[in-house]
Parts: structure tokens; C-alpha cells; sequence
């Protein structure tokens, strides 16, 4: 028999988050400092950066083409490690002493051909051409957008929280409240649902990097007092909830130094926790064209759009791509049950107000911006912290007149 969440009496689920010190999202964050960097230089610049790092080194590889300006790598790299608050030689990593190798190369003449000048560009060479079918996808591949209204900003309760706790327990180590912990650290959130609805926080776990010389009891206190008590609603947690607080014990060792780190290993901790299906392709370090990036945006957008405009509670969006194809290759619309008009208008709704095409994607939410940096911890979705394009739901109410009317 098929599960269905709306069905069950009761169930868990569980996300996690990373703070912006663990080593994978170190990564990420410095390559989406690099691309905002080269993005500043030249909008139209296409860049393709991965970074890895163990201890006492960065390597920065990846393709980059820029037609003006000049982008000093390794000074973004020390200052990024700096901003995150690798500060001290006693962490065993820093941004001073790091090492920083760095092989960049353009962007492949065969890639570029494909998406400056599109397949259908490419069929009606001496003809009218609308100017958005021009750019080609930049690969091929299946991107996944999602929305449910589980909380304020239309995603899932157990990464939303999971990212305010990870975001907190680095913001009471940078304002010196709980001056002991270090920078890595994680959360994982269990939710108890009821029919499809939160109905209780089950489980919180906290593992967070700390002084050598501070006491279990001492972090558990802090961080019930300065985060967990900050962050958890009050009507969701009862004598139940059960807490684990570095449960492994002593965590003095983090980041690059306890465990290598590299980019886009957080997939899920970047979009949905693992509510909703991903198509594979990770954001950080990708300029627009990459439809891995641009395309989930989109796919976000048109889901909190469905959600927003109350034609369904849950949406899943999926869209594919070709290489140097521009309109997408399928659309795909999956609500779970909760739709309140049938999918097949759904997904015609979506044909009629959204332009998924790549060149469209990229003009309509003005991504060729250095905005890419913010989003590299603490999620690329439903971030009320942050301006963030692909959150604009303006389009909900002119659907919710359209059907009404």
C-alpha cells in the first residue's frame, strides 16, 4: 500500500543543518565568494568553481571565463575563512597560515558554443530570434523546487528549524554571548507529525566545536539557555522532546582539521531537508547559466507560488533540461493530495505565468548579481533573513483572482 503522510496517524521526520564552519560549507561559501567576485568584474561572466579543503590547505579548481576585470582568488579565500571565524592558530586552521592552491581554466569552447547560442537559435539562423531562446541550458539534468505551509515562509518545519539553530549557535559565538564555542558545529531536527501536520518537536540534536577547557555540563546549559530556548516555539516542545547535546562527547577538534570538507557535499541541507526530491546538481560556485542553480530557484518560486495562492498545501515542481536546449524538456507537478484544483491546471497555470527558459529565468529574477555568497549556509530557500529573488510570491495573487474568477 502507498504511504501517505495525510493518512497517518502519526510519524517522524528528521532534517539537519550545518553551521557555517563545517568544513563542506566552508567550501561552499568560498566558492560563491569567488563567484560573486567575478560576477562584480563582469556580469556575464561564467564560472564554475569547486574548492576542497583538509587541514592547513584550500585548492580552488574550476573553469572561469571573464571578458574584463581582474579577481584576486586567495585574498576571497583567507577572507572568507576570516569572515567565518577560523581566527586563531589554536583551532589548527586559519586564515593566515592556510594554504591556498589554485588551477582555474576557462570554461570548455564546446559548453560555451552551446549555451551562447541555443539549439533554437541555432535552427532559425537567419530569422527573428526572441532574444531570451538565445541562451542554451548550460547541462543537462532534473532540478526540484518545493513548498508546503508548514511554516511562515512555505517550507518544511524540521530544516527550518535545523537552519535557525545552526545560524543561531553561530551568531552567539561571533556576538560573544557563548564565547567558548567554536565555529563547526550541526543540528538535526525529528518532527512528530499527525495527518500530514507538525504536531510536536521530537527530537533536537546539537553538536557543537568548543574550547578544550569548558565542561559538558557548561555547553549543555548554554545552548539550552542562548539557542535552543531562543529558537524552539514554545508550542511545539513538552516534556517529551527529548535533547541530545554533543552527544559524542568532547569536540574540540573541528573543520578542515577533523574531517575534510568540499563543495556541494550539502545538497540537502541547502534545499529541503530531504522533504522533497533533488535533482543532483549543487548551487555553490555556479554562475546563472547553470541551470542546476537557476532552474531550482525557478522550481522554488513557481512551488511557493502554488502554495502561496492556496492551490495546493504541498507542491513539488520538477523541470529537465538538454544542453544548449532553451525551453525545458519536461514540467512536472506533484501535490501530494492536498490540491485544491486538479494538477493537469496546476501545471497549465505554471505554463502561463512562469518562463522557465534559462535566459527568461535569468532576466526575470536578475540573477546576474553578486547575491550568491548569503546563500551558502543556512539554506538557499525560505530565508526571511534575506532578499532573496526566488522568495517573491507577487504572482500568487493574480492566480488566486484568476481561478476565482
Amino acid at each position: 500500500m502507498t504511504f501517505s503522510f495525510t493518512e497517518s496517524e502519526s510519524y517522524l521526520y528528521t532534517s539537519e543543518s550545518v553551521t557555517e564552519g563545517h568544513p563542506d560549507k566552508l567550501c561552499d561559501q568560498i566558492s560563491d565568494a569567488i563567484l560573486d567576485a567575478f560576477i562584480s568584474q563582469d556580469p556575464n561572466a561564467r564560472v564554475a568553481c569547486e574548492v576542497s579543503t583538509t587541514t592547513g590547505l584550500i585548492v580552488v579548481i574550476g573553469e572561469v571565463t571573464i571578458n574584463k576585470g581582474y579577481v584576486d582568488v586567495p585574498e576571497i579565500v583567507r577572507n572568507t575563512i576570516k569572515k567565518i571565524g577560523y581566527t586563531n592558530p589554536e583551532f589548527g586552521f586559519d586564515y593566515k597560515s592556510t594554504g591556498v592552491l589554485v588551477s582555474i581554466d576557462k570554461q570548455s569552447e564546446d559548453i560555451a558554443g552551446g549555451v551562447d547560442v541555443s539549439l533554437e537559435a541555432r535552427s532559425q539562423e537567419n530569422t527573428a530570434t526572441d532574444p531570451l531562446d538565445t541562451l542554451g541550458a548550460g547541462d543537462q539534468g532534473m532540478m526540484v523546487g518545493f513548498a508546503c505551509n508548514e511554516t511562515p515562509e512555505l517550507m518544511p518545519l524540521s530544516i527550518s528549524l535545523a537552519h535557525k539553530l545552526c545560524k543561531k549557535m553561530s551568531d552567539v559565538r561571533k556576538n560573544g554571548n557563548v564565547p567558548f564555542l567554536r565555529p563547526d558545529g550541526k543540528a538535526q531536527v525529528t518532527i512528530e507529525y499527525s495527518r500530514g501536520k507538525p504536531k510536536r518537536v521530537h527530537t533536537v540534536v546539537l553538536s557543537t566545536q568548543h574550547d578544550p577547557d569548558v565542561s559538558q555540563d557548561k555547553i549543555e546549559t548554554a545552548l539550552f539557555e542562548k539557542v535552543v530556548n531562543e529558537v524552539l516555539p514554545k508550542t511545539l516542545i513538552d516534556d517529551d522532546t527529548i535533547y541530545h547535546i554533543n552527544p559524542s562527547g568532547r569536540f574540540v577538534i573541528g573543520g578542515p582539521v577533523g574531517d575534510a570538507g568540499l563543495t556541494g557535499r550539502k545538497i540537502i541541507v541547502d534545499t529541503y531537508g530531504g522533504v522533497a526530491r533533488h535533482g543532483g546538481g549543487a548551487f555553490s560556485g555556479k554562475d546563472p547559466t547553470k541551470v542546476d542553480r537557476s532552474a531550482a530557484y525557478a522550481a522554488r518560486q513557481v512551488a511557493k507560488t502554488i502554495v502561496a495562492a492556496n492551490l495546493a498545501d504541498r507542491a513539488e515542481i520538477q523541470l529537465s533540461y538538454a544542453i544548449g536546449v532553451s525551453k525545458p524538456i519536461s514540467i512536472s507537478v506533484e501535490t501530494f493530495g492536498t490540491n485544491k484544483i486538479p494538477d493537469e491546471q496546476i501545471i497549465d497555470v505554471v505554463n502561463r505565468h512562469f518562463d522557465l527558459r534559462p535566459g527568461a529565468i535569468i532576466n526575470d529574477l536578475n540573477l546576474k548579481r553578486p547575491i550568491y555568497s548569503q546563500t551558502a549556509a543556512y539554506g538557499h530557500f525560505g530565508r526571511s533573513d534575506l532578499d532573496l529573488p526566488w522568495e517573491n510570491i507577487d504572482k500568487a495573487k493574480i492566480i488566486m483572482d484568476e481561478i476565482l474568477n
